[in-house]
């Protein structure tokens, strides 16, 4: 098919239908969506987990290296855990390997992520998009952020969540498959995503609004057949893990490239949010862990942080999609030019 550009109705501001993918807590660098950027795509800033100083330090960091367009992505709050006794008894569960670790469980608290200070931040930023994840914003922020020139685009699951999401006035929709790396983007977090990426297109796309599409696309072939079926771009977070650019710890690129684990796995073991990564031991060993975003990702941080520096990758998350296995070891420039070639 013929390689679509930004003048034939594209929906990111890039030469290419290629979006990079915004993923929290270490792979998303300044040089990785730069990267994205040299390479013709679309690079995103990821501010889960930040406060807002640090989100615009990376953003003064990001643009130091591009002059193009950036996206940045916000994780909506959600609700406080639904059960409390169950945290702790998931912490009292955790004890063991915190003690082998030489670490204390974190504190199993409840947070925004600095939501309302970074929207302010980004209502005067001036990037091109602020996509959401884990809902939609209210009406008035959308009104906001269109006020300040900045397009957002919401991250749904179904066509329920789609309708909600162009009923806020939404420009844009990322559409994410089961397939996808790292937390799923539904609205509500009771039941994992099992619906894959060529399903939720099909059945978001009567919505009517511009669709990326998400998960599990490493090739050309995956990026060809989301196009056909009526994205209008697609994103790719899992296929960059493994470049230089990445910030993916050196135990997370090992477990990639050398294959340790046989498969990925939907699992709330990490954050108390369902999300998909290698099956390793801890993924496995807690497959029952409770419900609590971000409380549980308060009370493993400790133990993931303390993992990773031993060079442990039975203990950190390693999210991953379904296509993992097809990660390589080259610059971000060669794996966009390579879904590129087939377009």
């Amino acid at each position: 098919m013929p390689l679509r550009s930004q003048n034939e109705g594209m929906t990111v501001p890039s030469r290419l239908p290629i979006v990079q993918a915004p993923m929290a807590g270490g792979p998303s660098t300044p040089e990785l969506a730069a990267a994205t950027n040299a390479a013709g795509g679309f690079g995103y800033v990821a501010a889960g987990y930040l406060t807002a100083d640090a989100l615009d330090d990376l953003l003064r960091r990001t643009r130091a290296l591009t002059s193009a367009p950036i996206g940045v992505n916000l994780f909506v709050p959600g609700a406080r855990a639904p059960d409390e006794a169950a945290i702790a008894e998931y912490a009292r569960s955790l004890s063991g390997e915190a003690a082998r670790l030489g670490v204390e469980p974190g504190d199993p608290r409840w947070d925004d992520d600095a939501y309302d200070a970074k929207l302010d931040r980004l209502a005067r930023s001036g990037v091109h998009t602020v996509s959401f994840t884990f809902g939609g914003p209210t009406p008035e922020v959308v009104e906001r952020l269109h006020d300040a020139g900045t397009q957002v685009a919401v991250t749904v699951t179904s066509r329920d969540e789609a309708e909600q999401a162009a009923g806020i006035g939404a420009d844009s929709l990322v559409v994410q498959g089961t397939e996808a790396g790292g937390h799923q983007g539904t609205f509500d977090p009771a039941a994992p995503n099992t619906t894959r990426l060529a399903d939720a297109l099909a059945a978001v796309k009567g919505v009517g609004l511009p669709m990326v599409a998400a998960g599990g696309v490493m090739a050309a072939a995956d990026a060809v057949a989301a196009l056909e079926a009526g994205a209008q771009a697609v994103q790719i977070g899992t296929a960059l893990l493994c470049t230089p650019e990445a910030g993916t710890s050196a135990p997370y690129r090992r477990a990639l490239l050398e294959r340790a684990y046989d498969e990925t796995v939907i699992t709330r073991a990490f954050s108390g949010r369902w999300a998909r990564g290698l099956a390793n031991r801890f993924a496995r060993e807690h497959a029952d862990a409770p419900a609590g975003y971000p409380e549980i990702h308060y009370l493993t941080r400790p133990l993931r942080a303390a993992g990773a520096a031993a060079g442990d990758a039975d203990v950190p998350n390693l999210w991953a999609g379904t296509g993992w296995r097809a990660v390589v070891e080259r610059p971000a420039a060669d794996v966009i030019a390579a879904i590129a070639a087939g377009l």
